[in-house]
């Protein structure tokens, strides 16, 4: 059975639509396992939204001004060529 491009596409279209339809739930542990440990110092487990939810570090916010305007950049004292070895 030969598959033309355009039915190719047609069967890729529904399987990703398919993968995509997932339910939302809330995240359980699987029966039999245990929940994960609880931190040095907490006071209780994290649960399972805590978890997903990335800490500040990970996901930290943009705190940089764009330039609206060009400027001129400053001399850079640092700036030197490279030196050159001799051959």
């Amino acid at each position: 059975m030969r598959i033309t491009l355009g039915r190719g596409l047609a069967l890729g279209a529904i399987a990703l639509a398919l993968a995509s339809c997932g339910g939302r739930q809330p995240l359980k542990p699987v029966e039999g396992q245990k929940m994960p440990a609880v931190p040095v110092g907490a006071a209780a487990a994290p649960t399972a939204q805590q978890l997903m939810t990335p800490s500040i570090q990970a996901r930290p916010e943009r705190n940089v001004e764009l330039l609206t305007q060009s400027q001129e950049r400053r001399d850079d004292p640092f700036d030197l060529p490279p030196e050159r070895q001799p051959q």
